[in-house]
This record gives structure tokens, C-alpha cells and sequence, in this order.
């Protein structure tokens, strides 16, 4: 048996094979407007990388760091930064600030790529916003230095759980860090920035008792768990094998044992055909009805839905739940406190560049920009105290 979820999930790996399908056939032949197979790869390899720079950028502008925890999509976003960031790494191993890069790293057929052309080839393709996102940090670094911020152990492992958080689950987690390149470990090395953004903007955060009422108020009914059941079931394909096992179980044979044996679910069946709680909303209309109907360890009659024919039992059950503002006072405070930061990040940002005096030979219009009288004159150490060191 499978919920809703699931099925979506199943439905989106399904399209995601699909897609890899069509893929491969494109490299295999000649596309449809008669484009060689091999130039078919390399346009599809370019528009992955523009959609990644385009979803990087984002992340860099319409979305800072301190935003970037505060939903699953944010979460994906910070992730993406993150991964940039190892470009950097690449680049300075295989060029050194000094000396040559003449040695070769490869060659084909016996013609050499060279470290320079290699070092060339990054900087052309990840470069700028990689350049751009180093800016941005020694930015962030200077500005925590004059507010003498302090990230500790304790406050980057706070701010890899509330990551975690923002996704579905812990699988979705792994897999947006496995689909970067990314681990946890590497993860936690970007982490503190997010907790200096945090830290020097929360000063100037203010939240009081009535909007932590007000938030409760609109809020309760998503606040609230609503009621759920525990159930295990055992699929079968016929109506006849339903019966016979049914009439098994009425006398006395263990509905764990025989649904291991029997049942055809791949999902429960290992788990003695056990479907953990789940509430209204989440399974097939006709199996939840029949299911909620039961008491606690009562067998149903046989329920037939799309799936098979189903014998459900009902092994536990939670009452629905609505917390009160004082259980949630300091959850709603948290985030609260939060979403005032993402809203101060965007601007604070932006302020601290304008006010930075920044060289930038990979982007000549920002080079010519700091040269200008007038940019001189922004950058003055004295036009902000929150840019501090950044005139250094």
C-alpha cells in the first residue's frame, strides 16, 4: 500500500528514468532538427551549466544566506553556493600564484592540456560568480569582525539542524547535498556564515509578545496534529486469497507471520505488513475509511481499492492535538526572529557592497565602477562602519 507521497515520489523517479531515456537516445543519434549527437550533448551539458549559474546568482541576490535556511527550496539554494565554492579550491591546486603552467594534467593522442588551459577553461565557465561569492564572503567576514561575532561548534551544528529541517526528510537532504557533489562535512564548512549573517543582523531584530500572539492566531491550525491512526495491512491481487487469508486470521494466525508470506505491498510487507501513523488525506479514500471505522485492534472485513484487496488492522491511534502558545512561544519567537533577518539580509547586503571598495578584474564594468571619483568616494572608510575592513 502506498500513500500519497509515495506515489508522487515513485511517479517522479519514473519521469526522472524517462527523461535519462531520451537523453541517451539524443546522444545516440541525431536529434530532431538534424543536430550531430555529439553537439547535442554539448548543448545540453551548457544549458545544465547556465541553469545552475542562473540558480546560483539567485541564491547570491534575490536570496542571501540567512534566507537560505528558511525553506526547502532556500535550503537547495545555500547548498548551491556551497558547491561553488569547491571550484575555488580546484583552481588554486592547479594554479599556484606563482611559477608555470605548462605541465600537463592530460593528453590525447599525445597533445598536451596543459595546467593553464585547464585554469583558463574554469575560470571562464565558473570564474565570475565563483570570484563573486568569495567577494561576498570576505564582506560578510570583515563586517562580523568589527561587530566581533564568534561561530562556534555548537552554532554551526544548530544551523545544519534547522537546514535539515527545511527539507522533507533526511533522505532529501542527502540527496540535494549528493546531487552537488556535497557532503554534511563540507557542508559545515559554509555553515558559519549563515550564523554571522544571523548574529550580526539579530541585534537589530525586535520581536514582541504580541507578534508571537498574533503569529499563533493566524497560525494554530497548521500548528495543530491532527488525528492519526497506526494500521497494518495485508495486498493481495484476488478477492479469493483475500478471504482464505482472512479466514486464517479470524482463527488465530498471526497477522504479522502471514503478512510477510502473503502480502504483496514491497513497502510494508518486511515490516509485518506495518504502515506507522498516518492521518486522513494520505491513503487511498476507500482503505482510510475503512481503517479509521476500526477500533483499536479490530480486524476489518476484506477492503478492495485500485491497489488489490486489502485486510487492515488497526494497532494504535493518536488523538488530534492543538498546541498551546506557551508550548510554541519560543518555536514561534525563533522563527520569527528569523524571517526579520531574512528580510534585513537582502538590504544589508547590498549596503555593504556599495559601501565596499572592491577591485574585481574579472568583471571590467565593476572595476571601472570602484575606479570612478564617485565610487572612491562611497568607499570612503568613513561612508560605514558595517564595511570596516573592507577598505583594507
Amino acid at each position: 500500500m502506498e500513500n500519497k507521497d509515495s506515489q508522487h515520489k515513485r511517479e517522479d523517479e519514473e519521469r526522472d528514468t524517462a527523461a535519462e531515456k531520451e537523453t541517451q537516445f539524443v546522444y545516440e543519434d541525431d536529434n530532431k532538427e538534424g543536430q550531430p549527437a555529439e553537439e547535442a550533448k554539448e548543448e545540453q551539458q551548457d544549458n545544465a551549466v547556465e541553469e545552475e549559474e542562473q540558480e546560483r546568482k539567485q541564491a547570491l541576490t534575490s536570496e542571501t544566506p540567512a534566507q537560505a535556511a528558511g525553506g526547502r527550496s532556500g535550503g537547495k539554494a545555500w547548498i548551491a553556493v556551497s558547491a561553488i565554492l569547491a571550484i575555488v579550491l580546484v583552481i588554486v591546486l592547479i594554479k599556484p600564484p606563482f611559477g608555470g603552467g605548462s605541465e600537463a594534467v592530460a593528453t590525447v593522442n599525445g597533445v598536451k592540456i596543459t595546467k593553464d588551459k585547464l585554469y583558463d577553461s574554469l575560470v571562464e565557465q565558473g570564474g565570475a560568480s565563483t570570484l563573486d561569492n568569495m567577494i561576498t564572503q570576505e564582506l560578510i567576514d570583515q563586517a562580523a569582525e568589527d561587530a566581533k561575532v564568534t561561530v562556534t561548534e555548537a552554532d554551526i551544528d544548530k544551523e545544519i539542524e534547522t537546514l535539515k529541517k527545511s527539507f522533507g526528510s533526511e533522505d532529501e537532504f542527502n540527496q540535494t547535498l549528493s546531487q552537488y557533489g556535497m557532503t554534511e562535512e563540507s557542508l559545515r564548512q559554509d555553515a558559519g556564515v549563515q550564523v554571522k549573517i544571523r548574529k550580526i543582523l539579530e541585534p537589530q531584530v525586535k520581536v514582541t509578545d504580541e507578534d508571537i500572539k498574533a503569529y499563533y492566531d493566524e497560525n494554530k491550525a497548521s500548528m495543530s496534529t491532527p488525528e492519526q491512526i497506526r494500521a497494518s495491512h495485508i495486498l493481495v491481487a484476488t478477492k479469493e486469497e483475500a478471504e482464505a487469508i482472512l479466514k486464517d486470521l479470524q482463527g488465530g494466525a498471526d497477522f504479522a507471520t502471514l503478512a510477510k508470506e502473503k502480502s504483496t505491498d514491497p513497502g510494508s510487507k518486511d515490516k509485518g505488513g506495518d504502515l506507522d501513523f498516518f492521518g486522513k488525506g494520505t491513503m487511498d479514500p476507500a482503505f482510510e475509511e475503512a481503517a479509521f471505522a476500526l477500533k483499536k485492534g479490530e480486524l476489518s472485513g476484506i477492503v478492495q481499492t485500485s491497489y488489490g484487496y486489502h485486510i487492515i488492522k488497526k494497532t494504535d491511534e493518536k488523538a488530534a492535538v492543538t498546541p498551546t502558545l506557551e508550548e510554541k512561544k519560543e518555536d514561534i519567537k525563533t522563527q520569527l526572529i528569523t524571517q526579520k533577518v531574512s528580510e534585513l539580509s537582502s538590504t544589508w547586503m547590498a549596503d555593504l557592497k556599495a559601501k565596499a571598495k572592491i577591485t574585481n578584474k574579472l568583471d571590467p564594468a565593476a572595476a571601472e565602477e570602484s575606479a570612478s571619483p564617485d565610487a572612491s568616494a562611497e568607499a570612503s572608510p568613513d561612508a560605514s562602519p558595517a564595511a570596516g575592513n573592507a577598505t583594507k
